[in-house]
């Protein structure tokens, strides 16, 4: 166990906030320590939007389903997959502009979200907490229209950053075990290590300091990707020039 290694496990998303402003040069320390993320032949296709417009964050709190935080965090960036310059690239050394391939889809996405988790990470290490807003995508053409954002980008979440003012519990993930198979995937143990794991999170949600309920983790999990299934997105981005091959 190193420095590194304890700051990422003790990792707990952070919705309430000092008063204490992030200095914008350590905004900007944050944002080159993102850029150190892998970049999948090296596209760097992500821009992040700093909002600070008091009305724009209102407004994105209300479609992201009035999360609070996103108004009152010290600063709130909005990560977006952005192919903009990739196609520029394209254009420039004649090999034809983008044409909405999935795969370039999936490979700024990923870019994205490597990014972004490098940035909390690094916001963790001084100290700092945040949470990521997937909440954006309710209605991402109102964010791209709040951001002026142009085609063949897209925002795939945001993300409050600050000086905690409280913080949870580490909710225990699933062991390793569960997550690390070798050889093969090992189908037949699913039902199992969700059922065992069912036993612990309904523990720790009873037994934590605040927030106390009687749930799981396959309650929870169930609610919520059913509930966010978010049709819309797939005609969205084809808005956006994107997933159209």
């Amino acid at each position: 166990m190193n420095p590194v290694m304890a700051t990422m496990l003790a990792h707990a998303s952070v919705r309430q906030f000092t008063e204490q402003t992030i200095e914008q040069d350590i905004l900007a320390s944050l944002i080159r320590c993102g850029q150190a993320a892998a970049s999948s032949s090296f596209i760097q296709a992500v821009s992040v939007v700093q909002v600070t417009e008091a009305e724009q964050r209102q407004q994105i709190a209300e479609l992201a389903g009035g999360q609070t935080w996103v108004v009152a965090a010290p600063v709130f960036l909005v990560f977006c997959a952005d192919l903009q310059r990739v196609n520029y690239a394209c254009v420039k050394n004649g090999l034809g502009a983008l044409e909405g391939h999935t795969e370039h889809f999936i490979t700024a996405t990923v870019d994205t979200a490597l990014v972004a988790q490098n940035v909390l990470l690094a916001a963790e290490s001084l100290g700092l907490g945040g949470v990521f807003i997937g909440g954006i995508r309710n209605d991402p053409q109102r964010v791209c229209d709040l951001l002026s954002l142009p085609e063949q980008v897209y925002p795939v979440f945001g993300m409050c950053l600050g000086w905690p003012a409280q913080t949870q519990a580490v909710k225990p993930r699933f062991p390793v075990a569960t997550i690390l198979h070798e050889s093969s995937y090992q189908l037949g143990a699913v039902a199992t290590e969700v059922d065992r794991y069912d036993q612990q999170m309904q523990t720790y949600y009873q037994t934590r300091s605040s927030q106390q309920r009687i749930s799981n983790w396959s309650a929870q999990t169930a609610a919520a990707v059913q509930k966010k299934q978010r049709p819309h997105l797939l005609t969205f981005l084809q808005t956006r020039g994107l997933l159209l091959r």
